[in-house]
């Protein structure tokens, strides 16, 4: 079923395609990893952001960077991007078990996916999370999802 939110992320890949002179992106994932990374961090993807990682793994519209999911030569089995930065945070900065981190950034700062709010299509809202504030954080809503959050964000960085 074709949802808003993946109409959004199927956008996101249209756009980064026919912008491939300022936009990057990796090979796209394989189920098998999509289902180990879930495993890994005890959470699900939203449908708009497994599509893009389906697509991508990881992307780029500069100066936005995607982490996505993909692993690397020197990183060997792990698992990066947001694997890494949801179980990294979790350690750290003592993030909540239901957020996951699908971006670090100058200006939102730790951009996180609430799982415990999905919607009826399994979309969860985007929030920015500050870790400064205790018991559990400060939030601020972005996006009602994944794939409106990241057309608005590539759509920005790539001037349409």
């Amino acid at each position: 079923m074709r949802t808003i939110a993946v109409e959004a992320a199927e956008s996101v890949i249209d756009l980064i395609y026919s912008n491939e002179d300022t936009a990057n992106h990796a090979d796209g994932c394989r189920e098998q990893l999509i289902d180990r990374a879930e495993h890994e961090m005890g959470l699900r993807f939203p449908p708009s952001y497994r599509r893009l990682i389906e697509e991508f793994g990881t992307w780029e519209a500069a100066p936005t960077e995607f982490p996505g999911l993909y692993q690397t030569p020197a990183g060997g089995d792990s698992l990066l991007g947001t694997v890494a930065y949801t179980l990294e945070d979790r350690e750290a900065l003592r993030l909540p078990h239901h957020l996951m981190v699908v971006m670090h950034d100058d200006v939102w700062g730790v951009v996180v996916l609430d799982t415990s709010r999905p919607d009826r299509d399994g979309e969860c809202p985007v929030y920015a999370w500050n870790p400064g504030v205790l018991d559990g954080g400060l939030m601020e809503k972005i996006a009602d999802n994944f794939g409106i959050f990241a057309l608005n964000e590539c759509r920005q960085a790539i001037g349409n």
